[in-house]
């Protein structure tokens, strides 16, 4: 058998529950492999090798009492630091919340304990979950495991990076403007932003978040397989009364054809030949898996809500928001706000107000047209990963950065979900596609990333590349 950190979480969680493989040596294996690539990439910020060994020996008497441990039962996963997790710093990669211990765990990790999952460890994320660079002054760089020179992605770019060089089958990431998808993305796994409501959140040990947050920040997983992805899924899924926001929706929607919107070039994005060539790729995939692809030449307005997405996240309290940054003192952070100032602020109660409306009609065009077309394919951004700190460069860079990441932060203002789909490399640079559909209906954009995945070279647990 390979080593049992390559394995996917699936088939993991049927050695385990078999007893072919016990938890222990599950939990064994992951700390090894993070104890011998952890130094190079300083994905995991924070873990407690000890507590591991003991939630992967419960699982093991679990299973000798003949209990059922769940879907998750023994698998190692990590899990962002931008969550409550008991006995722990929810720090968001700041140095202002090194001593916000966590006294609960927020719904998300109680989720994945309930579902057998054991906490590997705690993943790493830019001061305040900004940007699509991972970096802080409190936990320092993370680096790409694909390709040192290039982003790892952002804000979850530790869970990207953790799960492409095997340390954990699943991770654990949230995602407001992208921070899921461009991570997943970036480093060549796959990652499912959930339609908001689907899991639910809450951070005893923070104050409670601004309305924009509220209404379309998430909690979501990464893996290297769609699979891993469905069953991450429905685990984190499960109810929980903290969060007033969750939805009862079920996993599986109605049955519904088999057909999907092509869009190469979405609203002016301009993307370059590589992304355009991935995006034509997972077409023909789709279609020789017996989907209908029809190309199209523009989705429904994505700058508007890209727009008002980026105002309602970062233009609400701005000015708390800067000052907090200052304070903080971090490069990247105050990079965000300030070269976003002109875009969100002034941001009064009139233009809060016109912001929520104008949320309804787009998200009802949007939803009109998922009745057409089920699923969406489009890029997930207009370039391949980015060089690392490019958003710090200079202000043409700046700029650059914002733009191709326009369908990363538009779908989270209409609470859709959105699926990354890792298509394979160009070089050693990962590419992928995104792939959208209608509220609650992750389960198409997961059918059909399953066809586009198993058109091509399956993702698999790298060595850190030099």
């Amino acid at each position: 058998m390979q080593e049992i950190w390559r394995l996917s979480a699936a088939e993991l969680a049927s050695l385990i529950k078999t007893k072919k493989v016990s938890a222990k040596e599950a939990a064994t294996s992951a700390l090894a492999r993070l104890d011998a690539v952890n130094p190079r990439i300083n994905a995991v910020v924070d873990h407690k090798p000890a507590e591991v060994l003991a939630q992967a020996s419960a699982i093991d008497a679990a299973i000798g009492r003949g209990e059922d441990v769940g879907p998750l039962g023994g698998v190692p996963i990590t899990v962002k630091v931008n969550i409550d997790q008991q006995g722990f710093a929810t720090t968001n990669g700041l140095k202002l919340q090194r001593e916000a211990i966590a006294a609960d765990n927020s719904p998300v990790i109680d989720n994945l304990y309930k579902a057998g999952a054991v906490i590997l460890g705690r993943t790493n994320c830019p001061a305040f979950s900004y940007r699509w660079f991972t970096t802080n002054l409190v936990h320092g760089d993370t680096k790409n495991p694909r390709d040192p020179g290039i982003t790892p992605g952002g804000s979850s770019g530790g869970a990207g990076a953790a799960v492409a060089a095997g340390i954990g089958h699943i991770a654990h990431g949230t995602d407001i403007a992208g921070s899921i998808r461009y991570p997943a993305y970036a480093c060549g796994v796959h990652g499912l932003r959930p339609t908001m409501g689907r899991i639910p959140a809450f951070n005893a040990a923070l104050p409670e978040r601004t309305i924009g947050p509220q209404i379309s920040a998430v909690s979501g997983p990464l893996a290297r397989t769609i699979g891993d992805i469905r069953i991450a899924l429905a685990a984190m899924s499960a109810r929980d009364y903290r969060d007033p926001w969750w939805v009862p929706a079920p996993l599986e929607g109605p049955p519904m054809p088999k057909r999907v919107a092509m869009c190469l070039n979405p609203d002016g994005l301009d993307p370059v030949p590589e992304v355009k060539a991935a995006v034509a790729d997972a077409g023909k995939r789709l279609e020789r898996a017996g989907w209908i692809v029809e190309e199209i030449t523009n989705t429904p307005p994505l700058r508007e809500p890209a727009n008002l997405q980026t105002k309602l996240w970062l233009g609400d309290s701005y000015e708390a928001q800067l000052e907090t940054a200052e304070r903080e003192g971090d490069p990247g952070a105050l990079a965000c706000l300030r070269g976003n100032r002109t875009k969100v602020f002034p941001f009064d109660a009139a233009d809060f107000s016109k912001a929520l409306t104008r949320r309804a009609t787009l998200t009802r065009e949007w939803l009109e047209f998922f009745e057409q077309y089920p699923v969406l394919l489009m890029p997930v951004s207009g370039e391949l990963p980015f060089p690392d700190h490019l958003d710090r460069k200079d202000e043409a860079s700046f700029a650059r950065v914002w733009h191709a990441q326009l369908p990363q932060i538009a779908i989270p203002f209409m609470g859709l979900p959105g699926l990354t789909v890792s298509t394979g490399l160009v070089g050693r640079i990962p590419v992928g596609v995104q792939l959208v559909s209608g509220r609650y209906r992750e389960d198409l954009c997961l059918a059909a990333g399953e066809a586009i995945e198993a058109g091509g070279t399956p993702s698999a647990a790298i060595d850190p590349a030099s």
